[in-house]
């Protein structure tokens, strides 16, 4: 079985800690200081209209751009900045609205390839195949039967990616994630082009790998699944901070309402 990561976990304390952060394009402000926390043992909402700044946030506390200033701290070490490998090697892991991978793989090699500390292959290395490759090699398939169990995907490992249906692939982008040993997992828009079925099941994945001692952050446009799924809900709009609560105290907020009507909203 999966092993829960250590620490932290289920104490009220943020895991993570967005403080003050900034990116602009070409001049136009996607993030405009946005602070916001996540605690640990929980699946958090992340939800704003079109162009609140959701997936710049993302890529900016996932390494994949940096940000222009503020800070981003993980269980208590300033990752701001980093390359995405070493955020991913601190336990802070992304997967992508689009999902992405390898299609002419099997889904048992997309997943042993996301695979942490892996071996590497050299010429000398794939013919002699030292001790220490052959065991992690071992590891990873291990993990990857595991992974694959937990999400449903036991039948399908020996299937190409790209046989996969559109809820099969996000489930693989999530074993992706899993195979990194993560310890906050950021989920982009997990349940688009989904069929209702297979969304309730992916669903029902995260609720078992929360209690199984992960953390999320969802970005999600279908406000059902966020109002079933997450607790608590923060909402951005404009490049920052608006409200944060639980889903109906959010939803009753008059300036989440302005926000999601194209209105002006006036930000605290």
């Amino acid at each position: 079985m999966i092993a829960p990561p250590p620490l932290l976990y289920h104490r009220r304390v943020p895991l993570l800690e967005v403080r003050d952060l900034r990116r602009a394009f070409y001049g136009v402000t996607a993030l405009d200081g946005v602070d916001l926390a996540v605690t640990g043992g929980t699946i958090t909402g992340l939800i704003g209209p079109n162009g609140a700044g959701k997936t710049t946030l993302f890529n900016c506390v996932s390494g994949l751009i940096p940000p222009d200033g503020g800070r981003v701290v993980f269980d208590g070490a300033d990752v701001t900045g980093w390359a995405p490998h070493r955020v991913t090697g601190r336990g802070l892991v992304r997967t992508f609205q689009i999902a992405r991978g390898f299609p002419r793989l099997s889904v048992l090699e997309n997943l042993m390839l996301y695979g942490d500390r892996q071996p590497g292959e050299t010429l000398w290395r794939a013919v002699a195949r030292p001790p220490g490759v052959a065991r992690r090699e071992r590891e990873l398939r291990e993990r990857a039967f595991d992974v694959a169990a937990r999400l449903s995907l036991a039948p399908l490992l020996n299937a190409p990616a790209s046989d996969l249906s559109g809820g099969q692939k996000k489930l693989l982008e999530l074993g992706r994630a899993l195979m990194t040993e993560p310890r906050l997992i950021l989920l982009d828009e997990p349940i688009a082009g989904v069929n209702p079925t297979l969304a309730g099941r992916i669903a029902e994945h995260l609720h078992a790998l929360r209690e199984a001692g992960l953390t999320f952050l969802v970005i999600e446009h279908h406000l059902d699944v966020i109002a079933r799924l997450c607790d608590p809900v923060i909402v951005m709009a404009a490049g920052r901070h608006l409200a944060e609560g639980t889903f109906a105290q959010v939803a009753a907020d008059e300036r989440v309402q302005a926000a999601y009507l194209g209105r002006r909203v006036g930000i605290a």
